[in-house]
């Protein structure tokens, strides 16, 4: 687990959560009860020393889950697998899910998913920069015989690669209508320039070809004169 303390720096008035959410939240101040974190409410919520994985520093973030405790007090724990479980039984490969962002991997990145379970968004699905803390949505890219879940950011079938045409166009009415990239070149240099794999972008301009929006040449791909006026 990283050390949250060198997160940003934050704004008061940036940070709302909800009881039984996963969420980044600020340290306000550290005493000998333990953190106090705001969540958007009037009175700040107590990290206590037993929540914590380390102790934070106050202006920096941390990544818990809000609960409540035995009192009904409402409390925060950095130990975030009491919370969430590997067996996402309850959800179907395709389903749109909330995300929030949780660390780095050697896979890809580790990210809670609707609040209740683990998921991971492998290294090649990496479609735009995360950050830790981060919330957005996602899909189902499917859920393994174990119930753990592999997770997308791009939808799936034909929507997906409308999503990737999107960005392809975008590219081009940046680049003033040429982008240097067509079947010839590499998944790499695809990879780096949209965030998508060669085979979303050939599929992708292989729909906006037959549209007649684009021409295609084997290292890059021409936005067609007047086809988007």
């Amino acid at each position: 687990m990283p050390n949250e303390t060198s997160g940003p720096s934050y704004s008061a008035t940036d940070t709302v959560a909800r009881m039984g959410e996963v969420a980044y939240l600020p340290v306000v101040t550290v005493n000998d009860t333990g953190a106090f974190l705001r969540w958007g409410q009037p009175k700040d919520v107590l990290l206590p020393f037993s929540e914590q994985l380390f102790r934070p520093d106050p202006g920096k973030r941390v990544l818990v889950m809000l609960y409540e405790d035995d009192r009904g007090r409402p409390v925060a724990s950095m130990r975030l697998e009491r919370f969430l479980s590997d067996d996402a039984w309850a959800l179907e490969s395709g389903e749109a899910v909330t995300l929030v962002v949780a660390e780095r991997t050697d896979l890809g990145m580790k990210v809670v998913v609707n609040h209740r379970y683990w998921g991971l968004i492998y290294a090649d699905d990496i479609s735009q920069p995360l950050r830790r803390g981060q919330t957005l949505g996602g899909f189902v890219k499917q859920r393994r015989d174990d119930g753990r879940l592999d997770i997308s950011l791009l939808p799936p079938g034909s929507a997906r690669l409308d999503v990737v045409g999107e960005k392809v166009l975008k590219a081009l009415r940046e680049s003033g209508g040429y982008l240097p990239l067509g079947d010839k070149s590499a998944a790499a240099d695809i990879k780096a320039r949209l965030g998508v794999s060669k085979s979303a972008y050939k599929q992708a301009t292989g729909r906006l070809y037959k549209r007649q929006l684009i021409t295609l040449e084997p290292h890059a791909v021409r936005l067609v004169p007047g086809a988007l006026d």
